[in-house]
């Protein structure tokens, strides 16, 4: 059965004149008899007795018509939803992201998503980088955020700002007056970082291990909260991504340039090739793209 014979034969039911029918959808008498005889053909018996005066419904054609209601009625319905979410009307979002993006720069952004589309509903995935990559790969969201992954990981990724590595020191410490520190300074204290396999922590280890230089661990979290109330309580000091330079002041602790070497690492959107976003997801997407990330973050 076809959508446009179900709705020719509830024309006919209803009316039970094929004439009326005709008129209710736009069809010539000769189109609409084939349709109907063609759904009877499909369907192997009589939906209607009629001859020249009088048409009606066979006992088939009976149980047919409240099937053929709720087929029509589900088939509006689905219609409508759909026009609905490629009108940005509804829909939903999934997406992933480092929690140093989605804890910082993602809410404003999803405050003008929600300004240009009301009723489209987001589903925001905070997990660590890693996590990032395998949910896109398995296509557990549509959109990731996440450093660039290595031309291995088999996703698209879409570059939106470079970020590069601050200092943390305790707010009440010699180094919290100096405006910038370098590396070696820096690692003459006790160190507080992510727990591996954290990609920030492989990063540091992997760009000071370059030069000759190893961090002198004492103090690991999973958490970036945890590591910015360690430094604010003199346990050490730390190097995260600028990114997280608000909320470790916020947790009492005090922000330095740091360099020699300069640590830093694109960080953009991924998706996996060959996979169409929703129109939902795109229209995030293209939010994303349009948002001046980088010349955001402050140390001050």
């Amino acid at each position: 059965m076809t959508v446009k014979q179900i709705r020719a034969f509830l024309a006919v039911a209803q009316s039970l004149s094929f004439a009326v029918a005709c008129e209710r959808l736009h069809l010539s008498q000769s189109a609409l008899s084939l349709t109907i005889k063609a759904l009877e053909e499909g369907l192997g018996g009589r939906l209607f007795t009629r001859n020249t005066r009088n048409v009606a419904l066979t006992p088939e054609g009976e149980s047919l018509v409240p099937l053929a209601r709720r087929l029509i009625a589900d088939w509006d319905n689905a219609e409508d939803e759909l026009r609905q979410r490629f009108t940005l009307q509804r829909g939903r979002v999934t997406l992933a992201a480092i929690p140093s993006f989605a804890g910082n720069l993602l809410p404003p952004i999803l405050k003008t998503f929600r300004a240009r589309y009301p009723k489209v509903n987001v589903t925001v995935n905070d997990v660590i980088n890693e996590q990032v990559l395998e949910m896109v790969r398995d296509r557990q969201v549509e959109l990731g955020v996440a450093f660039e992954p290595t031309q291995s990981a088999s996703l698209q990724f879409t570059p939106l700002y470079m970020d590069r590595f601050v200092a943390v020191v305790p707010h009440d410490s010699v180094l919290a007056e100096l405006r910038d520190i370098d590396w070696p300074t820096l690692l003459e204290q006790p160190f507080i970082t992510l727990q591996r396999p954290s990609t920030v922590r492989v990063m540091l280890e992997e760009h000071l291990q370059a030069r000759g230089m190893k961090l002198p661990v004492e103090f690991e979290s999973h958490q970036l909260a945890t590591i910015g109330r360690m430094v604010a309580s003199g346990l050490g000091v730390s190097a995260v991504p600028a990114l997280c330079a608000g909320q470790m002041r916020e947790l009492g602790a005090r922000c330095l340039t740091l360099r020699d070497p300069v640590v830093e690492r694109a960080i953009g959107v991924l998706t996996k090739p060959g996979v169409e976003l929703s129109t939902a997801a795109q229209a995030l997407f293209d939010i994303l793209k349009e948002e001046n990330l980088g010349p955001q973050i402050s140390m001050s």
